[in-house]
């Protein structure tokens, strides 16, 4: 029995698709500018070849936000929103080893990231569903 008040087909919500996307956008392009930080960083985490991935997810996550936003090829888009948070989110904020103020401000960063992860997995999901 499907439920009549929802449209197959239709996107998501674009007020939350620009709501969640303005997020991932501030993200990238801050990931961009700031890319010098974000590889020393990855590369003191212990990131394989930082100086390539980091620039890489920074515009996977960039293009994957423009295919959430549009709502174009929307299951490749949120699928690569799941795999950048679910890859970045525990190598880069790994606040279970950290003390004081650094643990505090990567838990806060940690969570963030799994919300965002929830909410791309909301997204896989209805893209899926639309077929």
């Amino acid at each position: 029995m499907s439920d009549p008040d929802s449209s197959a087909g239709d996107p998501p919500s674009a007020l939350g698709r620009l709501l969640y996307g303005g997020i991932l956008a501030y993200m990238a392009v801050d990931g961009f500018q700031n890319n010098d930080k974000r590889v020393a960083v990855a590369e003191e985490k212990g990131v394989p070849m930082p100086d390539v991935l980091v620039p890489f997810v920074t515009g996977m996550l960039f293009v994957a936000n423009l295919g959430v936003l549009f709502w174009k090829f929307p299951r490749a888009s949120a699928g690569a929103l799941v795999v950048f948070f679910l890859g970045t989110t525990p190598a880069i904020h790994d606040f279970w080893t950290m003390e004081g103020k650094e643990r505090h401000a990567n838990k806060i960063n940690f969570l963030k990231n799994v919300a965002l992860l929830g909410g791309a997995i909301l997204l896989l999901d209805e893209a899926s569903n639309e077929q």
